[in-house]
């Protein structure tokens, strides 16, 4: 194990000299504590000893250069939405945050491609392309506050997935500043590259392990027609389940998204939003469909027979949003179902597990069952055409926060290895980060071992996001 050293006042001067004296942040508690957690949850803090705020490719590589030489643990940093703990600063050390490194340094209508830096926010970058007609479709449920290089460094997914594809989807090309402190550029504006390893992919989702991006060759697609939202609510999970691939075949296109959320969730949404859900005696499971065509008049057909795919496999009703206000009410459901349940427990932890669509039915049943045999309430919601799922422990009332840190990190292990038995993975788009690691191994064994040697060939002395994803 590395012996990492801690950050001296010496060593806070010379980094001072590579960013800047106010860009960097040492011997400060206060502005410090911020940098020291992620949506992770409180329970996953650790303390950094020094932040540094670089604005170039080449601030970076000097950052890496001087960390690799004192051995200094660095962590990679973009907006802290990350729930594994990505971002967490486990040895100390250097935060580096991609904050100030937040420019569109290009949009290429010509190629259809954004040229950005890690720290532009999704949505800024959503209604930039928008205003010249074009879309970005890399759109995770934290699109208002995540950053892009986040995005890429997680894979992260999102309601869109369906349709459009992860993040690694829209990833045409990287500059990189690898542990060393060697800056290297891969792809760029083109769609096509058969030129050896696909190293390209091999970063995207290495969550900060291997390497910081300093700039984003993003695809850009036309921008898309028009788009109707609907909220529907069935008896129980298994039917709102059973519609989904009926909504996909009798819809001509795939819909844009398929979000799920059960009864215990509508609840607490509902609690937090002041608003009651319909049917909320009544549903077991809620999915709040995105449908799109090329003209209203198609939207119109489109919804017609995905509403009646739901009702014929049991929907108690179909509602549709008219206006921007009723999809924004939909939406704002389901867009803020972890901070309705941080109000009821802000120790919440979520999980992430994948697995084909067709078995969310069997595992929401072995997650009722976990749900009983702890005496805890777990809701869960997510994207139920590409097979994600967010289970959600909440912490039963006089449990102390760090007792339960053991019983929810045991729970979500649970339902994350039944999930890898039934043909899926521990994560879907949140990644591994702290809180999944000891899972990564035992389901992926063999790759496991492939991704070690990888970074022990790229980061020897493994300074770079340390105690993610290999412990």
């Amino acid at each position: 194990m590395t012996k990492y050293r801690h950050v001296s006042e010496a060593v806070a001067k010379r980094l001072q000299k590579i960013v800047g004296d106010r860009n960097v942040i040492f011997g400060d508690p206060e502005r410090l504590a911020p940098y020291g957690r992620d949506e992770a949850g409180l329970l996953y803090a650790s303390m950094p000893e020094a932040v540094v705020r670089p604005t170039t490719a080449a601030q970076v590589s000097e950052v890496l250069k001087l960390a690799n030489q004192e051995t200094i643990a660095v962590t990679p940093r973009g907006a802290g939405s990350g729930l594994a703990g990505g971002a967490i600063p486990l040895y100390g050390g250097v935060v580096l945050s991609c904050e100030r490194m937040n420019r569109v340094l290009e949009i290429d209508p010509v190629n259809f491609v954004a040229v950005v830096e890690p720290g532009v926010v999704t949505n800024d970058l959503c209604r930039m392309v928008a205003e010249q007609r074009m879309f970005y479709a890399g759109y995770p449920m934290s699109v208002e506050s995540s950053f892009i290089g986040g995005n890429v460094a997680c894979n992260a997914g999102g309601a869109k997935v369906v349709k459009y594809g992860t993040t690694a989807a829209h990833v045409l090309g990287l500059e990189v500043v690898l542990p060393s402190g060697e800056i290297v550029e891969m792809g760029g504006k083109r769609r096509k590259d058969s030129s050896g390893y696909g190293l390209l992919r091999l970063f995207v989702g290495s969550e900060g392990t291997l390497g910081v991006f300093t700039k984003i060759h993003l695809n850009l697609i036309p921008e898309p027609g028009p788009a109707v939202d609907l909220l529907v609510p069935f008896r129980t999970t298994e039917a709102a389940i059973q519609a989904v691939p009926r909504v996909m075949t009798n819809s001509r296109d795939l819909p844009i998204a398929v979000e799920f959320i059960d009864r215990v969730s509508a609840a607490h949404c509902s609690t937090y939003a002041n608003t009651t859900m319909p049917y909320q005696e009544e549903a077991g499971a809620y999915l709040i469909l995105q449908l799109g065509g090329r003209t209203k008049n198609d939207v119109q057909d489109v919804y017609e027979m995905a509403g009646h795919a739901c009702l014929e496999n049991g929907a108690l009703e179909v509602f549709v949003a008219d206006n921007t206000l009723a999809s924004e009410k939909i939406w704002s459901i389901r867009r803020n179902w972890l901070e309705a349940l941080k109000a009821v427990d802000p120790y919440v932890s979520t999980g992430d597990f994948v697995v084909p669509p067709s078995e969310i039915p069997s595992m929401m049943e072995k997650i009722s069952l976990i749900s009983k045999e702890y005496g805890v309430e777990i809701p869960c919601a997510g994207h139920a055409a590409d097979g994600n799922i967010h289970p959600a422990p909440l912490r039963p009332p006089g449990v102390p926060p760090e007792q339960w840190k053991e019983v929810a990190e045991d729970i979500l292990g649970r339902i994350a290895m039944e999930a890898v038995g039934v043909g899926g993975a521990v994560s879907g788009e949140h990644g591994i980060g702290v809180v999944k690691k000891g899972l990564l191994s035992e389901s992926k064994a063999a790759e496991f071992e492939v991704m070690r040697t990888i970074k022990a060939a790229l980061d020897p002395k493994n300074v770079l996001n340390p105690g993610k994803l290999f412990g």
